[in-house]
């Protein structure tokens, strides 16, 4: 690390920080002014307010527009050493294009890594804060809302021999009933289990089955079985069975591929929405290092008109790249696009836009 490096690397993420600070101030003034009714009529205090809710929005929100924040900064702050001909200085007095990017690849890089931290599992935990808020106290037909407190029946596939069905379930107080469960082995019931309720034990966190009757199939007999309560060990918990289109977003990335994968036991629809979301988490902290350097790029050259140029054109590139996102989360969704590609075709795109404007670019 050169004086060089410093010098760039001090000014992108200075620019990056306050800019990502000013704007959540904006945010949050102007998210507080919509809802301050919404507050009121809680009844809670300005300490509640800011932990409850606050603490989850602030972290979804930079996280939705990270990427964008750190393209402007880099157009913002490289611009301006343009117009002041400070990257002319440096490339004639010897030093190498690549070189010049040199600290633009590590900020990227730190930046890159801080965000992949944050999608994995900060920003899952803050939409948990900030939905279970909405759903209690603003709005309680909330799409957020996992515990709709209205009855359903749910059928799922509980491992590769088992099949459930648990009738008038109530994702508010974790019951249902009746359920049923059948073991098939070699296209026969070899096991069928009936039980006039499902509970959710909070203490075990298990799940406890009432009046059940348990019948074990053979050849020539059956072995019967009666318990008034059973605790079992299910590999489903509660939010498993919700109809929370948003689950997605508030699982960190260890527990989203649990829940991908039980849905993929049970043969669900869907799947592909989840893989998107959970490939897109990796995918757009790559995102971030390439916006990077095609900002470096972009504004490393001296135009008439200056900043607003550069700011100009890197608008225009980030609407493609939102463009190219949108379309490809829409192909695989509703479509037969592979998840892995949806996710990374932006990126896959994109740098080619950087080796593009590399090569063009005057060195």
């Amino acid at each position: 690390m050169k004086k060089l490096d410093w010098y760039i690397l001090k000014k992108f993420l200075t620019t990056f920080f306050f800019a990502i600070f000013l704007f959540t101030i904006i945010a949050v003034v102007v998210d507080v002014s919509e809802k301050t009714d919404d507050f009121v009529k809680t009844g809670l205090g300005v300490n509640q307010i800011i932990t409850l809710y606050y603490f989850g929005f602030v972290p979804h929100i930079i996280a939705l527009l990270f990427p964008l924040f750190v393209f402007i900064a880099v157009i913002f702050f490289t611009s301006k050493m343009a117009g002041k001909s400070e990257i002319i200085a440096i490339l004639a007095s010897g030093t190498s294009y690549m070189r010049w990017l040199r600290p633009y690849w590590i900020g990227g890089g730190f930046l890159c890594v801080l965000l992949w931290f944050a999608n994995q599992y900060v920003v899952p935990r803050a939409n948990q804060v900030r939905g279970a808020f909405e759903a209690k106290y603003i709005d309680g037909n909330n799409s957020y809302n996992a515990l709709v407190a209205t009855s359903s029946n749910i059928y799922l596939r509980v491992d590769s021999f088992t099949y459930a069905g648990i009738y008038s379930y109530d994702t508010l107080t974790k019951r249902g009933g009746p359920v049923f469960f059948y073991k098939v082995q070699n296209d026969q019931v070899v096991e069928n289990m009936r039980a006039d309720g499902i509970s959710w034990d909070t203490a075990t966190k298990k799940w406890r089955l009432e009046s059940l009757l348990d019948r074990k199939l053979q050849p020539l007999k059956e072995d019967v079985k009666l318990e008034m309560t059973k605790t079992m060990n299910f590999n489903f918990k509660p939010y498993d069975l919700s109809r929370d289109k948003y689950t997605k977003d508030k699982l960190i990335s260890p527990e989203l591929d649990r829940f991908i994968r039980l849905e993929e036991l049970r043969g669900s629809e869907g799947l592909n929405e989840l893989k998107v979301e959970r490939y897109r988490r990796d995918a757009t902290c790559i995102t971030v290092l390439l916006l990077t350097l095609i900002g470096a790029i972009v504004a490393g050259r001296k135009v008439r008109g200056g900043s607003g140029v550069h700011l100009a054109v890197g608008f225009m590139i980030a609407a493609l790249f939102i463009i190219t996102d949108r379309f490809s989360t829409i192909f695989s969704t509703k479509g037969n696009l592979p998840p892995l590609i949806a996710a990374w075709i932006p990126n896959m795109i994109f740098v080619l836009v950087v080796v593009y404007l590399y090569r063009k670019a005057p060195k």
